[in-house]
Order: structure tokens, then sequence, then C-alpha cells
């Protein structure tokens, strides 16, 4: 029993780190990358669509990003969209293609972009601590239940505290890689 609530918590990490990293990838560094477009949908005959569905989308250097829709019409869509998102990216079209030009960051954007990435972790690091508190209180009803000794208890909450510890040195490490990313573009 102890054993499946162990490899459950685990999962329920691993789910929790994927979630972290693909949140923090769409945080803006002084590169251009196409994730700054995830979650930005275009109305494509009354359904709203993300324009990786309805465009290519293409970095044709650090600085630019392009997006050709497959059909012309959305042009003003696209563009209508990327503005609204406040990505802090300005859409230029010529009527076939919209460039994205990538604007450098300032100290002071860097700054912010560092204050928020530093919230996200900790938001992570105390799913993760909630985590541990929820199946404490399952393994201390299974011993008041008498299901499992005192012993067995202690070794699952030591073992808890590994997987816990691991996963916040993870997370910690991916911060750490991330704000130096941002702050070295």
């Amino acid at each position: 029993m102890l054993k499946q609530s162990l490899e459950e918590i685990k999962v329920k990490l691993k789910k929790l780190l994927e979630d972290f990293q693909k949140d923090i990838s769409k945080f803006r560094t002084g590169r251009a990358s196409v994730t700054v477009l995830d979650g930005i949908s275009v109305d494509y005959y009354g359904t709203p669509t993300p324009i990786n569905q309805v465009a290519t989308i293409s970095v044709p250097d650090a600085n630019l990003i392009t997006i050709q829709p497959w059909d012309n019409s959305l042009i003003n869509e696209i563009d209508k969209a990327v503005r609204n998102a406040n990505i802090g990216m300005n859409p230029v079209s010529d009527g076939k293609v919209i460039k994205l030009p990538v604007p450098p960051l300032d100290e002071q954007r860097r700054l912010e972009i560092i204050k928020t990435l530093k919230k996200y972790t900790e938001e992570r690091k105390t799913s993760t601590r909630n985590l541990r508190r929820e199946y404490r209180d399952i393994a201390k009803q299974l011993k008041d239940d008498k299901e499992i000794s005192e012993d067995e208890e202690k070794r699952f909450y030591d073992d808890l505290q590994k997987v816990i510890d691991e996963n916040i040195k993870v997370i910690d490490q991916i911060e750490k890689e991330k704000e130096k990313h941002i702050l070295d573009d």
C-alpha cells in the first residue's frame, strides 16, 4: 500500500515538474521562440483555434518570428490575437506573412520576468509540500487504523521526504537555469 502511494506521488511530482517547465518556457528571453505564441487562439470559422493549427510558425533568426497562415483571410485575425495577447511584441503584416520582431530585453524587464519566475517556483514548491502533507496524512490514517506499524509509517515518511527533497532540488535547478538564461540573453 505504501509503495503504491510512493509511486503515485512520484507520478504526480513528475507531472508537476513537466507543467512547471512548460509554464516557464513561455517566459520571454531575448531570443525568438515559438512558445511565446502557445495559448494564443484565433477565431477560425467560429471556433477558437491555436495559431499553430492555422499557420506555419518559424524562427528565421534569433530576433524574428514569422507566421504564415494557410488561409490568407486569417491575417487580420492572427494580427489582432497577437496584439491582444499582450506578449510585448508588435506584429507587422505584409498581407501574406506576419513578422514578430523580438525586442531586446532591458534590465527592468529582465528583473520583472525573474520576479514572476520566482513566484512560479514558489507555487510549485508549495504544491510539492501539499502533496507531502496529503500522503503523510494517508500514512498516519493507515497507522491509526492499525493497517501498518509505526516503523512502516516512519520508513514511509523518510522515503517520502527523500522524494520531496529531490523534487524541490530539481525545481530550484530549473529556476536557476532559466534565471541565468534570462539574464544572459
